[in-house]
């Protein structure tokens, strides 16, 4: 028998055809060509963007299919809200939890007592100032309600297409029978559409080199020793974040936190060379469906998590908020603290899960409790981008959690599909749990 017949029977692929090898591969060529050849990293730059700009082509009409068709198969509105409800609350636990687990480590570790702010000026983080005092929650509130209907695919966002989906595939099911013909397709638009995405995958690799690649060449290695304290509590806080509290409400629903995160490690690579959660939407919001959560859940689950649920930036913000105060000798209070966590529950929320929300957001927050100097910003400035990857990695994890458990919740989950999953992407048929 040939050897690159696996035991199964089948023929087992290549090992640098794999994905995940492939993505992995760029990111290390992105970080020695940033170290050793910054002028030629610096220029490889249009390669990340185009792969974005790739990707942000396919997503608005990927949630507006996916969502339309999952209403208008559920066929009960009271069934949609029902799960709206329970994922935005859901959303804003599981994003107090992440807060308070950023505030609480970072004040047990105190990266920030020590740090010299001479270099802080307000002139380095002019732009982000003005965009945080720009930052309006009813503005906010407002720009969700999308002024007509092509509007909202022109800019992409994401609450806007969601809202016009919604309401497309409450009107899709009032129709009963009438509706069935452009429902069936819809439900062939899109197919065509993760076709498309099928085919945009082919350049993950290329748009990881390019990204990493970049962000290395612009910032150094050598930026991280001087804040790597900060860069280090951030990764362990979010992974103790992603293992303990994610994990167990993953243990609660009755699947492993380690064996999803097993599944998902493309997309979380994917995120992770781009430092953009967008990149992977579509791929996971197809890989979920597959993995047995009812395309309705899924639709409305993903997309209002990425405004809703980034549990990373949460982190981020909470942590790097009281990183500046520690580093300006500000002594805050337990009531200050409190204060800061509830202006950020608000200020989270207006967060897009795209690369530098998180700086802009930040500054709103600072600029809304007006007790932290905002020019405090410039001491983040040369690790903002390392950070970023971070914040999307736990953001995407965050909210395909939410799409499982909200799924078991509901009981639109099917646990053999999700068993099947498993044993197809690690290629053990001895898998009995999930």
């Amino acid at each position: 028998m040939p050897t690159d017949v696996v035991a199964s029977g089948r023929r087992s692929r290549p090992f640098y055809k794999n994905l995940t090898v492939q993505v992995l591969t760029a990111i290390l060529i992105g970080v020695l060509l940033g170290e050793f050849d910054p002028e030629l990293a610096k220029q490889l730059k249009p390669l990340g963007d185009i792969f974005i700009k790739l990707i942000k082509l396919v997503i608005a009409p990927v949630i507006f299919l996916t969502v339309v068709t999952g209403i208008s198969h559920m066929g009960d509105m009271k069934k949609v809200g029902r799960v709206g409800g329970k994922a935005l609350l859901y959303f804003e636990l599981v994003t107090t939890i992440a807060l308070a687990f950023g505030l609480i480590i970072v004040n047990l570790i105190g990266p920030g007592r020590g740090a010299s702010t001479a270099n802080a000026k307000i002139d380095a983080v002019a732009s982000y100032a003005a965009q945080g005092k720009a930052f309006d929650i009813q503005k906010f509130l407002l720009e969700l309600i999308p002024d007509n209907f092509l509007g909202a695919f022109a800019k992409g966002d994401l609450i806007p297409i969601l809202i016009i989906a919604i309401l497309f595939g409450a009107a899709l099911t009032h129709m009963g029978e009438r509706g069935k013909p452009i429902e069936e397709l819809l439900e062939r638009v899109s197919h065509v559409f993760f076709g498309i995405i099928g085919i945009v995958m082919y350049a993950a690799p290329l748009g990881a080199l390019g990204a990493m690649a970049y962000t290395i060449g612009v910032n150094g290695v050598g930026v991280l020793v001087n804040l790597g304290e900060l860069m280090a509590c951030v990764y362990l806080t979010m992974a103790a974040f992603v293992l303990l509290a994610l994990g167990l409400i993953a243990k609660f629903s009755g699947f492993s936190i380690f064996k999803f995160l097993r599944y998902i490690t493309e997309e979380l690579l994917i995120v992770l060379g781009t430092s953009s959660s967008e990149t992977a939407l579509p791929r996971l919001m197809d890989k979920l469906e597959r993995f047995g959560v009812a395309r309705p859940v899924v639709g409305l689950v993903v997309p209002t998590g990425y405004s809703f649920n980034l549990d990373g930036t949460s982190i981020y913000m909470s942590m790097a908020t009281i990183f500046i105060a520690q580093a300006y000798g500000i002594d805050l209070s337990i009531g200050q603290q409190i204060f800061i966590l509830s202006v950020l529950m608000v200020t989270s929320k207006g967060a897009a899960g795209v690369t530098g929300s998180g700086f802009i957001t930040l500054a709103a927050t600072l600029e809304a409790t007006k007790i932290v100097p905002i020019e405090g910003l410039a001491l983040l400035l040369g690790v903002d981008r390392f950070m970023s990857e971070a914040r999307a990695i736990t953001n995407i994890i965050g909210n395909a959690v939410a799409a499982v458990v909200i799924g078991k919740n509901e009981k639109a989950f099917d646990e053999a599909a999700a068993l099947a999953e498993y044993r197809r992407a690690f290629d053990d048929p001895s898998i009995s749990r999930i």
